[in-house]
């Protein structure tokens, strides 16, 4: 008697902040990663499905993706959202941060 089957294995690969597609929101989304793996008596022997996908975490709402852009994502993450390593902030256009620029107000 051989016992076969699958098993399934979910990875949260990152948090992303974007604007659903389902609600419309600007919410954090989890970014996912489903494995199935095909075992031989209960020993997970090798990958036969791997899926990506984003969760809404106010809706709810999930939606496939294709690797490249779950890849893509994932850069994104790792530089920072606008392509800034992490502790640099945005800056508004025509914004002096304070001590760098003097008082336009002032004579």
């Amino acid at each position: 008697m051989i016992i076969f089957g699958t098993k399934g294995y979910l990875h949260q690969l990152a948090i992303l902040t974007m604007v659903c597609g389902w609600c419309g929101n600007p919410a954090a989304h989890t970014l996912r990663k489903r494995v199935t793996k095909f075992t031989l008596f209960f020993v997970p022997l090798f990958p036969f499905s791997t899926k990506f996908a984003t969760q809404c975490t106010f809706c709810g709402g999930e939606q496939q993706i294709p690797q490249e852009q779950a890849d893509q994502l994932l850069a994104q993450h790792a530089a920072g959202q606008d392509g800034r390593p992490y502790g640099q902030a945005q800056q508004q256009p025509g914004f002096t941060p304070p001590g760098q620029g003097g008082n336009p107000y002032q004579r």
